[in-house]
């Protein structure tokens, strides 16, 4: 196992005020306690409850470089219990803090230490506005109070449905002045709502449903955003994300809240939570019952991180969770685990001496991580050793890892696959001849080269061009890294086409596809050009937009994950994808790339094939689609939606241009459209004639374009089909009908006249019949000679 540092002991608890007492209360039973440590590292404060005798107390320790008076209080079990020991920021005096000891019911002290002097109360407070409210939890935020109180129902015996949502999500802020201290309005954030934990960040406040609570409730988080006023609601794991801004209090009923998205939210399943954390970074940690650690982001999108090497984590099984820069630290059962927290990787494992662990702050010292336990305080270097071994590539991790993830979709079994049963059981060669691959080729350059097996150099020889492609790419990621800021967009540019290029010639799964979006998002120019330059998007002679890629990248284009399966996280396809590059950098050509995927998919899958993209949903209604979730409107979206449909040439999408043109009375284009699209099939022809046909009768506007109308007449169509569509048509006047207007407007039989004439004049389906005997030479035909 790789080792990420060294455990030793820093000191022994000497180090704090009464050291020995802090011992005593840390090893005396086996009931968990609460130990909060301050911002600064210099005190430590210790909450014991449910532990008579003695009575439940808090005791302060501080070290012993700092002189003064010690806090310690306790209270008698039938007293209201206190929920939460919180260090607030002081908006006076930059840098320094409060301590705030908030009771069960509502009664909040504020202490504040005075080098020299010790622990001072400067002034106790009434949290919550009513007397029989009861607070649960309770969090602070910069220099706020943020709590769920139970406000229990006035009757005695009230309906049961109604008691679930009894609880109240309030904020206040606590204001430290010179004249004391002042607690601002009462901020409701959610009423009538089911019990919450709440969770602060310093911009967030999450909401983590109670085990105990509504059904319902525990299928989703909530994310507060105090300085927009806005709600997530979020169930991470399905993928469902919505927001809502609150502008008033009538707003922040929990039931008009989950009004739209009850439905949808029925049919997920509850969260799995054992323990949840916040971490440096703002976002929420969380331990599920299986072991998994997840990270749920202040947008409400999830990650995981990492798992556990654990079975099953039963409630009460403590797990101790905190972040130190990159680097989260979880501690379960006697065991410390070091986990990357931007790549999920295992940097250290260590078996700790004693189960009952708390983490301390260590300001200034970013590179450790101090532990508290019974016999001592421990510091965990971070920092490598200079003796170390070179540790294994991160390439080399990454390919087990991958490769654990590729086995377990395909197995039957329902035992986890780990990286070290990978690596010991011998049943799978391919990650193991792969590995050693990478080994020899990554350090030959270092240390000179390993001989290799006869069967992997084959391999090697074979992968030595996408070695080098490997390489040449880690070699620009560094110079990105490193180059000044003149030079980074063009270093970028070539990262993104080459990033691009890759994912687009291997397999367009979920991952692949959400770090596109990634790109795209990041770097829509960069990788906007490395779109065209895939595909070989150009203009030939005749004006015409052209690609050259090959099948398998249209497959990449057109295949994959769509949009009914990549989940509702701001995900789209990569067709998707690129249409908004389109409508972003180049709009003129989105309906003839359109048209171009049309084609490839005609050639490669059958028409209306389930597998093939037609078969799902219509490529020119994703384009439509996107256009439509364009931020700004502009005037080119008509004409753009018109080319849209116009160039998928089926049948309703031409027809819905056609009233589209209509709607906008661009007349000129509308017999434009209907003399190109009636050549297509007889069924389309008479459609767009007979919608023409009651347009003319409703209105003068097509009178100037009779003499190419005409034409498109169908054939099947007789003069009786025309006059009943005509009088379908005609539009109804209020006034009595009279023989001559003096409007000028009304239909007459002379513009009806040369249609009618044209019916008339063509030979009927009967007379077509007789053609030929009509047309012979002699009629009637000559008697046959008599025979004598």
């Amino acid at each position: 196992m790789k080792r990420a540092g060294t455990l030793r002991q820093g000191s022994d608890l000497s180090d704090f005020s009464r050291g020995h007492c802090l011992r005593e209360l840390l090893c005396r039973g086996e009931q968990p306690c609460l130990v909060q440590p301050s911002p600064d590292g210099q005190h430590l404060l210790l909450l014991q409850k449910d532990r008579p005798p003695p009575l439940p107390r808090v005791v302060a320790f501080q070290r012993h470089s700092i002189a003064g008076a010690d806090l310690e209080r306790s209270w008698q079990p039938p007293q209201p219990a206190l929920v939460g020991l919180l260090f607030l920021q002081s908006p006076v005096v930059p840098g320094s803090w409060v301590l705030a000891m908030v009771w069960e019911h509502g009664r909040t002290e504020v202490w504040h230490f005075v080098v020299a002097v010790g622990w001072q109360l400067l002034q106790t407070l009434e949290l919550c506005q009513g007397a029989r409210a009861r607070i649960v939890s309770v969090c602070g935020q910069g220099a706020s109070l943020v709590w769920c109180e139970e406000r229990p129902p006035l009757g005695a015996h009230s309906d049961m449905s109604k008691c679930a949502f009894r609880f109240c999500v309030c904020a206040r802020a606590l204001e430290v002045g010179e004249q004391g201290v002042r607690l601002g309005t009462v901020r409701i954030v959610l009423h009538n709502s089911p019990e919450y934990q709440i969770l602060a960040s310093p911009q967030h406040v999450f909401l983590v449903p109670a085990a105990a609570g509504f059904a319902t409730a525990s299928k989703f988080l909530l994310i507060w955003h105090p300085k927009t006023a806005k709600l997530t609601i979020t169930a991470p794991s399905a993928g469902f994300i919505h927001s809502k801004v609150l502008h008033s209090s009538s707003e922040s009923d929990f039931r008009k809240l989950l009004l739209g998205s009850v439905g949808l939210l029925s049919d997920f399943a509850p969260l799995d939570i054992h323990t949840s954390a916040v971490s440096n970074s703002g976002g929420l940690l969380l331990v599920s019952t299986k072991g998994a650690v997840n990270m749920v982001e202040p947008d409400g999108t999830q990650r995981h991180i990492f798992d556990l090497e654990v079975g099953f984590l039963a409630q009460g099984s403590p797990v101790r969770l905190k972040t130190f820069g990159s680097i989260l630290a979880c501690v379960l059962a006697g065991v410390l685990y070091l986990v990357d927290q931007n790549s999920g990787r295992l940097i250290g494992k260590e078996v700790l001496s004693v189960k009952e662990v708390h983490f301390l702050e260590s300001p200034g010292e970013e590179d450790s991580i101090q532990l508290l336990t019974q016999t001592g305080i421990y510091s965990f270097s971070l920092s490598k050793p200079e003796d170390s071994s070179r540790p294994e590539p991160c390439l080399v991790e990454m390919v087990f890892e991958e490769a654990c993830r590729y086995y377990q979709r395909r197995s039957l079994s329902s035992s986890k696959l780990t990286v070290e049963k990978l690596k010991k059981g011998g049943a799978f060669q391919a990650p193991v001849a792969l590995a050693a691959i990478l080994q020899h080729s990554l350090h030959q350059k270092q240390k000179p080269a390993q001989s290799l097996q006869e069967t992997y150099a084959k391999l090697l020889n074979t992968m030595s061009l996408e070695l080098q492609s490997y390489m040449s790419l880690e070699l620009l990621k560094t110079s990105v890294v490193c180059a000044p800021e003149s030079e980074v967009e063009s270093y970028c540019k070539e990262l993104v086409e080459q990033e691009v290029s890759r994912i687009l010639h291997s397999d367009m799964d979920k991952d692949n596809l959400a770090y596109l979006n990634s790109v795209f998002a990041s770097f829509p120019k960069a990788a906007w050009k490395a779109t065209r330059s895939c595909l070989q998007l150009q203009h030939n002679g005749d004006g015409l937009l052209v690609a050259r890629a090959t099948p398998e990248v249209w497959k990449k284009v057109l295949g994959g994950p769509q949009l009914d399966e990549v989940g509702q996280n701001g995900m789209v396809p990569l067709f998707e994808l690129i249409c908004a590059s389109f409508l972003r950098f180049k709009p003129k050509w989105l309906p003839s790339f359109v048209e171009l995927t049309q084609q490839y998919a005609s050639m490669s899958w059958a028409y209306s094939s389930k597998e093939g993209p037609e078969g799902r949903v219509p490529l020119y209604k994703r384009a439509l689609g996107v256009l439509a979730r364009k931020n700004e409107h502009s005037e080119g979206d008509d004409e753009m939606e018109l080319e849209l449909l116009l160039c998928s040439k089926r049948p309703k999408a031409v027809l819905q241009a056609l009233h589209l043109l209509i709607r906008l009375k661009r007349w000129q284009r509308v017999v434009e459209v209907a003399e190109k699209f009636s050549k297509l099939s007889p069924l389309l022809n008479k459609e767009i004639f007979i919608t023409l046909l009651a347009e003319f009768a409703e209105h003068r506007e097509l009178d100037p374009y009779l003499d190419r109308l005409w034409p498109l007449c169908p054939a099947e169509l007789t003069a009786s089909d025309i006059l009943t569509v005509v009088l379908q048509h005609l539009p109804h006047s209020q006034e009595d009908p009279v023989p001559f207007s003096s409007e000028g407007n009304q239909l007459t039989v002379g513009l009806l006249k040369p249609l009618l004439q044209r019916v008339m004049q063509r030979p009927s389906v009967q007379d077509e019949m007789y053609l030929d005997a009509l047309q012979s030479p002699t009629f009637p035909p000559p008697t046959p000679p008599r025979e004598h």
